[in-house]
Formats: C-alpha cells, structure tokens, sequence
C-alpha cells in the first residue's frame, strides 16, 4: 500500500470521531464537514512519521479549526444562531452520524446554550466533558494554562447545565465546611481537620504553587491534616467561582486559591490554583477580611 493510501485508510478511521466533535462545536452539519475536510488537508501536507498519535494530532487540529471558525462568526454578529442550529434545509440529506450525535447530547436546545458561550468556553467543555480530552492537551489548543482550561470548561459547564448559580443550602453547607476548616488550621487543631476530611482526600497544587515550595501531591487524611495543621495563617475564606474557598493575597492581589471538593459533608479535594492565567479569569470574592 502507498503511503499516500496508507494515511488516507487511517485518516477515514477517525472521520465519524472528528465529524462528531466538530457537529458538537460547531452545530452545523456543512461547518463540521468543512471543518474536517480542512484537517484532512493539513495532514496531507504534514509528516506523518512526526506524528506519534494520530487520533489526538486529528483531534488537537480539527479543534483549532472549529475554534478559527467560532471566532470568525463571533465577528460576524449580523448571523443569526438559526444559521447553526441542526435544523436541516429543505435541499439537505439527513445523515445518520450526525442524526445520532444530536439524538446523543446536542439537542437544539444545548447548541442554543453553547451559542451563548466563548469560543474558548466552548472547545474546552465540549473536548474535555465530551471526549474527555485532558487539559494538558486542551490548554495549548485554546492558547492557555491547564488551569485556566479547566476554569473555561467550568464556567461553560454551569451555564450548559442551567444552573450557574449554587443551590442555597449546598453552598451555605459548603462555606460552613471550609469555614472550620480554615479555623481547625490556623489553630493546629490536628483532630478536628481529621473529622473534616475523607479519608482518601487529595490535595493538589500547580506549578505555580508547587514552585512557592508546596507539596505537588497529598494523599490521605492523615496526610492533609498534618499538612494543613498550624497553616493557613493568611489564607482568607472566599467565594471562588461562586463556591466557597480560600485565598491568599499579597497586598490585596490573589497569589493562591483554595478550591474545595465537598462529597457527603467531608472534604474530598483540595486545588491550591497560583497560576497566573487562571487568577485572571477565576471569579473570586473575599467573604473574611
């Protein structure tokens, strides 16, 4: 087999997967052909013996392609979100890739929500909570950090959900919990962050923090409380991205955030967030001066 046939066998092994993430981003039957058609084309022109995985390489380009195109039409306010709804024009043949992938989670309602996101917000939940695509992989596609991929992706899984906003008990349970958490740590009382904690709690720092001298890596109750225990001095109780957590400022700007995990009234997982795109972008109110 000539390579030239060997690659185009194998770039139609991935079509019905790039066709699906480009219908789920763009909403469009014609753009996600477009769009994978493009990829294919750039493949074509690329080494193929530089490209150790194929699928991800497809995936990573046709993202880029979709996210080109979501900006364009951003710009070109005078389109009208109909125009990439999955209603099929008259002269249109149904295809039953496409049929399935909307019968699967892009109902025109969803793609009605997802025409209200960011392009950026947009790629980063659609590869991450549909394909489930890392961020390591996602970050580089929308131009940021893995932590500020992961904000986009949460900030567009609230408003796809309908629910941007906290339930009222669930939050005021939450910010009871960190609460005596943060107390239970400044005091050094050991006990009482152990109560608190699950037992197979993680914490979790990025390299921002991790470069502060932080521990990349805690795993464990027994762990976490000896880590915490006599800490959290400066730390002050906070809203980040509507949940209740912790930051600690440097003459009033955020250096880290402390984002909780609540499962079963417990804490599950800690993120202590330093870098710099993420405290950008994050929504952070402080609640204890």
């Amino acid at each position: 087999m000539r390579e030239d046939d060997w690659l185009a066998a194998r770039f139609e092994e991935n079509r019905d997967h790039l066709r699906a993430v480009a219908y789920r981003m763009l909403g469009s039957q014609q753009e996600a052909e477009d769009a994978v058609q493009e990829s294919w084309i750039r493949l074509s022109r690329s080494d193929p013996a530089s490209i150790d995985n194929l699928g991800g390489w497809l995936t990573t380009v046709v993202g880029r392609i979709c996210l080109d195109m979501l900006r364009l039409r951003r710009s070109r306010p005078e389109q009208a979100v109909g125009e990439h709804s999955p209603v099929l024009a008259d002269h249109e043949v149904p295809d039953p890739e496409l049929e399935a992938v909307q019968a699967d989670s892009v109902g025109l309602a969803l793609l009605v929500v997802l025409e209200t996101l960011t392009p950026a917000e947009r790629l980063a939940f659609v590869l991450h909570d549909m394909f489930a695509m890392p961020f390591d992989d996602i970050a580089p596609i929308v131009g940021r950090s893995p932590a500020a991929a992961r904000q986009l992706a949460s900030r567009a899984r609230r408003r796809v959900q309908g629910n941007p906003d906290i339930p009222e008990a669930d939050s005021s349970r939450q910010r009871e919990i960190v609460s005596a958490f943060l107390a239970a740590s400044r005091s050094g009382d050991f006990e009482a962050l152990l109560e608190m904690l699950d037992p197979e709690v993680v914490v979790r720092a990025d390299e921002a923090v991790a470069a502060r001298g932080a521990a990349s890596l805690v795993r464990g109750a027994a762990a976490v409380a000896e880590h915490f225990s006599g800490r959290a001095l400066a730390a002050r109780l906070a809203l980040v991205d509507g949940l209740a957590g912790a930051v600690w400022a440097h003459r009033g700007v955020p250096q880290v955030v402390f984002a909780f995990t609540i499962s079963e009234g417990r804490i599950a997982e800690i993120e202590m967030l330093g870098d710099d795109d993420y405290l950008e972008q994050a929504e952070l109110t402080i609640i204890e001066k």
